[in-house]
């Protein structure tokens, strides 16, 4: 149960920062650095990326597939008439946002390139803010809503996605247009920060493409040979790098953790074990008389013990089980157990049958046979 969850989190983890994109490299004044030596007083002064230089980088990196921009904006209340959802993430993006964040619709479609364009006042939704401003559960297409006071048509509706651990989700998410974002929505320039998506070429690394953006950014914003770059090139190797180490040393706890188990276990398999074979000692005492040799006793003490344990470990798997779906359906998080935490479970029972039963085995396998059948 311990390693289940362990990887687990673990394996929710990764899938989040995976949803980012493996093979995207992310623009922006902000790096995604760790530890207590950040320098935000230095990058907060940085430039924004903006739709200017996302013409310059599509134009000029030749290693990239496609590439957009994004424009995270404050938290809005969003309305539709008597129903109102508050504190939702708002994202200003371009068209090709869609072909590097993966998107599946429950309703409608992306925003289309001419409404992008023309800065129309359409609105993309997450599944949540669906749920909260339409509880009837009608279909939303076409239907108007205000953002910050302003009118905006629904033209799609995300599907579920679920709670992400880095905060990705897109449940309670609207996307607008940037150009419809500059004209309906206002905020304060130290509230938005923005972030050039470029995807790469197939079979072009993020580490090539990091590269190449480097010095086209360079070329962009018109940066001095020996100038420090005014921009961040962040790439998700930043984040899945210290996650797997730490979690590394979360393993290795949980292994601590179920030891103290394991342990309290052993021990009960051994009790067992002794007191079979001083119920059967008269038992072992005519095999033996009849020819059963040490090693057949030993072997026959063991196999006992490991099947014994086997059980323990196949009940065990069952609960861990049904533990995962009652999470998965209760809790809407997923749970996962893997099958080399299921060969893993049995292979530890087996280990433990073999140590815990060894030594009652022994001495059952040692035993005189005369005085075993002579005893009480």
């Amino acid at each position: 149960m311990v390693l289940c969850v362990v990887d687990s989190l673990e394996k929710n983890l990764e899938d989040s920062v995976d949803s980012l994109g493996k093979d995207v490299a992310f623009v922006e004044k902000w790096p995604w650095e760790f530890g207590p030596d950040y320098k935000w007083w230095k990058y907060m002064n940085r430039p924004n990326p903006n739709l200017s230089e996302l013409k310059k980088v599509s134009n000029n990196t030749s290693l990239q597939s496609t590439a957009a921009l994004t424009i995270d904006l404050p938290n809005y209340t969003i309305k539709n008439g008597k129903y109102a959802a508050e504190g939702v993430k708002g994202m200003a993006a371009s068209y090709e946002y869609v072909n590097i964040r993966q998107m599946d619709f429950e309703f409608g479609r992306y925003f289309t390139d001419n409404e992008a364009n023309n800065g129309e006042a359409k609105t993309v939704i997450g599944w949540e803010i669906y749920q909260n401003l339409f509880p009837s559960q009608i279909n939303p297409l076409d239907h108007l809503i205000k953002i910050n006071g302003n009118p905006f048509k629904i033209c799609g509706v995300i599907k579920k996605e679920g709670e992400s651990l880095i905060n990705n989700s897109m449940d309670n998410v609207f996307i607008i247009p940037i150009k419809a974002a500059n004209t309906y929505i206002r905020a304060n320039s130290y509230q938005i920060n923005s972030r050039i998506h470029v995807k790469a070429k197939a079979g072009v690394t993020v580490d090539l493409l990091e590269n190449e953006l480097k010095g086209v950014m360079r070329s962009v914003r018109k940066l001095k040979p020996m100038e420090e770059p005014d921009f961040a090139i962040n790439k998700t190797t930043l984040l899945s790098g210290p996650l797997k180490q730490l979690f590394g040393v979360v393993s290795i706890a949980g292994w601590v953790i179920g030891g103290f188990a394991m342990l309290v276990g052993g021990f009960g398999i051994a009790n067992i074990m002794f007191v079979s074979v001083k119920e059967r000692t008269q038992q072992i005492g005519i095999q033996k008389a009849l020819g059963a040799k040490n090693y057949f006793i030993l072997v026959e003490f063991l196999v006992e013990s490991v099947l014994l344990c086997l059980l323990g470990g196949f009940i065990g798997l069952l609960f861990v089980y049904l533990i995962t779906l009652g999470v998965k359906s209760g809790l809407d998080m997923n749970l996962y157990l893997s099958q080399k935490n299921i060969i893993t479970g049995l292979l530890v029972s087996v280990i433990i049958g073999i140590v815990s039963g060894f030594i009652p085995a022994l001495s059952a396998a040692k035993l005189d046979p005369v005085e075993a059948i002579r005893s009480k």
